[in-house]
């Protein structure tokens, strides 16, 4: 089985990395000449878009932003619907709502190419460390002939349902409660500075208290120690995510009260640091509040 990814930032070159590591010939297109040169150098094959992609390879993860750009590298004029074979398999891991995942799977019926729905978790270390969590939605039988190779970049796969957007509709629901977990760590941060608690004791007493999850303790490090850029966190696609998140509990007519006051936190957050990361909107607060947590 020879494997592709179709976008190479922060999660794709981590697909990728894994998948070259896992001993499968891999080909890859990215818009970043950048990105592109930086997957050449550890061994894969360079494409010149996604049609190219889907002739060399059997099975094509896609991570990229949005459902429009989704829809655009799947069965857009130069997509892998043109080029790929009967028999392979697209891998739908970008984050993207679950009624443009339906779309797209609508639109392979009768091409012979299967998909599996299955966005990720484990933001950048999960990717480059090939321990992401799957939520996949596919036939058993897809799922089996797919197994090889997302076995190459995950450590726990979910079988979540059989039909397209059940993936989704399980990342949205996780994106609601990471939402949450964040902003109120930015605000425990913030309220911990102004009242002159050192970072590392708020870290210390947090890590080893029932609140110290992997979120929790990933957020307060990178706010102690200041990082707010470069930590392959970037706010922009938590933005995204909560706003898919926020978007389906409106169509399903379901309260995310939580979810809506995070997402407010991130907007302001995004819209005075676009270039920050997700622990860049504990800035926000600490500017309000006059006071800045350092370890």
């Amino acid at each position: 089985m020879k494997a592709g990814v179709i976008g190479l930032g922060d999660m794709g070159s981590g697909l990728a990395r894994n998948l070259i590591k896992n001993g499968f010939e891999t080909s890859g297109f990215d818009l970043s000449e950048r990105r592109m040169k930086d997957f050449e150098d550890m061994g894969g094959v360079v494409c010149t878009n996604a049609a190219d992609v889907g002739k060399h390879a059997d099975a094509v993860y896609v991570m990229v932003m949005n459902g429009a750009q989704a829809h655009e590298v799947i069965l857009g004029p130069s997509g892998l619907v043109t080029t790929m074979r009967s028999g392979g398999i697209i891998i739908l891991s970008a984050t993207i709502k679950a009624s443009e995942a339906r779309a797209i799977g609508a639109g392979l019926n009768g091409t012979g190419i299967d998909m599996v729905d299955t966005p990720v978790s484990g933001g950048f270390p999960g990717a480059q460390n090939g321990t992401l969590t799957m939520m996949a939605a596919a036939s058993d039988a897809v799922m089996e002939r797919a197994k090889p190779v997302m076995e190459a970049v995950s450590s726990t796969i979910h079988h979540v349902g059989t039909d397209v957007g059940a993936g989704q509709v399980m990342k949205a629901c996780l994106q609601s409660i990471f939402g949450g977990i964040f902003s109120a760590t930015f605000e425990a941060a913030a309220l911990a500075a102004k009242a002159g608690v050192k970072g590392q004791t708020l870290f210390d007493v947090v890590s080893t208290s029932s609140a110290g999850c992997g979120a929790t303790k990933a957020a307060l490090e990178n706010i102690i120690d200041r990082k707010f850029e470069g930590t392959g966190s970037g706010i922009g696609t938590m933005h995204k995510d909560l706003t898919i998140s926020l978007a389906m509990a409106e169509e399903l007519g379901v309260p995310l009260f939580t979810a809506s006051t995070a997402m407010q936190i991130f907007h302001q957050g995004k819209t005075k640091y676009p270039q920050g990361d997700n622990w860049v909107c504990t800035r926000v607060i600490e500017e309000i509040v006059g006071a800045e947590l350092h370890r």
